[in-house]
């Protein structure tokens, strides 16, 4: 009788194993891999509606994926648009005619740390709407 009792905890161990693998965390959670081979997952796992969806500005949640709905829309050539009060700065060819690279490179640098300033304020808000996120 040691043979049918052998046969039957090795089957019970293969499922187990089974259910313990199926049970991992996706890959495009897994903070370990580099970004692109987390798209590359969260993509595979997408359906083609749910791909054409996230090709708007207002892109809608995917829910069996733990997406939620985000807005990407914004913009910030002379100065971090439509997100609040923001630094604002010449139109692109006010700029241009500085003829200063050093005070563009600056502006720049003003713009992306407001931009990223106003990106984790919504973060801790857990805004993802009105130009913010």
């Amino acid at each position: 009788m040691p043979l049918p009792r052998a046969v039957f905890f090795s089957a019970l161990v293969l499922c187990i194993s089974a259910v313990i693998a199926t049970a991992q965390q996706p890959a495009y959670l897994d903070t370990q891999l580099s970004p692109r081979e987390r798209a590359h997952d969260l993509v595979g796992r997408m359906t083609l509606e749910e791909k054409a969806n996230q090709l708007e500005d207002w892109a809608t949640s995917i829910p069996r994926l733990g997406i939620p709905d985000y807005q990407t829309w914004n913009e910030s050539l002379h100065g971090v648009a439509r997100a609040g009060y923001a630094t604002v700065f010449p139109q692109a060819i006010g700029m241009a005619a500085t003829w200063d690279p050093s005070m563009v490179q600056s502006m720049g640098e003003v713009i992306s740390d407001e931009a990223r300033a106003k990106y984790n304020q919504a973060q801790r808000k857990t805004i993802t709407a009105s130009f913010m996120a």
